[in-house]
């Protein structure tokens, strides 16, 4: 029988769909998955050439499947408020095309459900149609999820208008699964947004609730107070079962050809020759980057840190286009004159950055992050200490949770926000709190080394047979087969 999965389209989303479906084949031999990837003009081509790779080196060539999906012919904005969910509520005829064409041929498995992004809810519609179950797959932590039906509730539930009583940066409140009060300085600006952002959310969490499952990208081991929180609602009959089956990875470092072979062997050369735990690594994530302004104070904070540093620096987009920062090009321009002279000996300047065989580094003693959850769960998974920055989506409240909740990171900023459309910051981080913090990551006690040592350990073991992630997916498992069964 046969999964139909629909990521969302980005590399994120995307890496952590195909290493969970092969883990899920991997796991029985009866399951084959289809991967439906969906065509946005500012990531087709990153997302091609990687859907080209695993295609190449499909491991399980008769059981994992992609289909391209045709590109619309009436694109939305991308500038729009509403152009994601646009985006994917168009894919649904798409969808049933293509789900349509795959039942029909003969031999091919049998339909037995779909699983689908924490963005692409609505195409339970189309899984309705074919009158199979839906699980969601939530890509980002328990404290998330937690947060997400809070909010839900709130405005369902009570009448409350969460958008105007969260956006006020003193209030302090509880969410269930934190031990601390959550404040409102790290509330992610996406709840705080009338205009496609707290609705949108809040549409996904019911259809969350209407789901057969959640998995998510967690270990009960590193959220076990978010994991509990919300194993009590499901036992409350509240949302349907969850899955904790990470960390989930893509840990090959597999480059994508040309150029970037040839960059990543230069960085590792650099960082053969730099002392154990000697180098700070920056990189923000594949939408990361920063005005020339910004970049002038990490410049001089790095500067008189005194320490060794590994800075992926790439140039935004020009003023006023949506996209990604570029590949190729780093932002150098910018630097204080002299800058790349005095620090020669111990810094080095990269653009696209090879993150997984950096961090595996025996050199790379620290992670300044933009608190991504795919970044956070490699920097946890070889065990190197994070400095939080984060710029957009739910990373101010993952740097929150790293900082107050689970002592694995240390605070440059945890309340720094950057419109990914608009570029514009809300404050500009100074050279002295980079320096500060580079600093305290770099010294940090070894008792907060030992923490983060282990819950790697406890991480790798979560996903070793026995553990507890290779139960959670076990049992979903199971459950596939018994909704099966039972339709």
């Amino acid at each position: 029988m046969e999964l139909v999965f629909v990521p969302t389209p980005g590399m994120g989303h995307l890496l952590s769909a195909v290493e969970v479906s092969k883990l899920i084949i991997q796991r029985d031999r009866r399951i084959s998955i289809l991967i439906l990837i969906i065509k946005v003009p500012m990531t087709s081509s990153i997302l091609d050439s990687f859907v080209e790779s695993q295609s190449r080196d499909n491991p399980y060539p008769t059981r994992l499947t992609f289909i391209t999906l045709p590109p619309l012919s009436n694109c939305p904005d991308p500038s729009s408020f509403s152009f994601f969910q646009t985006l994917i509520t168009l894919q649904k005829p798409l969808v049933k095309q293509a789900v349509t064409d795959r039942i029909s041929k003969v031999g091919s498995p049998a339909l037995a459900g779909f699983i689908l992004d924490m963005f692409c809810t609505n195409i339970m519609e189309v899984a309705d149609e074919f009158m199979v179950p839906s699980y969601i797959f939530f890509t980002s932590g328990a404290s998330l999820l937690n947060f997400i039906f809070l909010f839900q509730k709130l405005e369902d539930d009570e009448g409350v208008d969460t958008v105007t009583k969260f956006n006020d940066p003193e209030i302090e409140f509880d969410v269930p699964g934190f031990v601390n009060q959550v404040n409102g300085k790290v509330v992610p600006v996406v709840f705080l947004e009338k205009e496609g952002g707290s609705s949108m959310i809040i549409d996904h969490a019911r259809r969350f609730k209407k789901s057969n499952g959640i998995i998510v990208n967690t270990f009960t081991e590193l959220e076990s107070v978010g994991v509990e929180a919300l194993f009590d609602q499901v036992s409350k009959n509240i949302i349907p079962a969850v899955y904790p089956v990470g960390p989930i990875l893509e840990l090959e470092s597999k480059t994508r050809g040309g150029s970037q072979d040839e960059s990543q062997d230069k960085i590792l050369q650099w960082l053969d020759d730099q002392p154990s735990s000697s180098v700070v690594f920056l990189c923000f994530g594949s939408m990361g980057c920063f005005d020339a302004d910004q970049v002038k104070e990490i410049a001089n904070g790095l500067e008189k840190s005194g320490h060794r540093f590994l800075w992926s620096l790439r140039k935004p987009p020009p003023e006023g286009k949506v996209g990604m920062p570029t590949e190729h090009e780093t932002f150098v321009d910018v630097l204080p004159d002299g800058f790349l002279e005095r620090t020669a000996e111990r810094g080095k300047m990269i653009g696209w950055a090879p993150q997984v065989s950096i961090l595996s580094h025996q050199a790379v003693g620290g992670f300044v992050s933009h608190c991504g959850w795919n970044s956070t769960l490699e920097s946890i998974w070889f065990g190197v200490p994070m400095a939080t920055w984060p710029l957009y989506a739910e990373q101010q409240l993952n740097a929150f949770e790293l900082v107050k909740e689970l002592g694995l990171a240390v605070e440059i900023r945890m309340d720094y926000r950057r419109d990914w459309k608009t570029k514009k910051a809300n404050f500009t981080v100074t050279a002295e709190e980079i320096e500060n913090g580079v600093k305290k990551l770099m010294s940090l006690d070894e008792e907060t080394k030992k923490k983060v040592r282990e819950m790697s350990e406890k991480g790798k073991k979560a996903l070793e047979e026995g553990g507890s992630s290779h139960m959670w997916l076990g049992r979903f498992i199971e459950d596939v087969f018994t909704n099966v069964a039972s339709n």
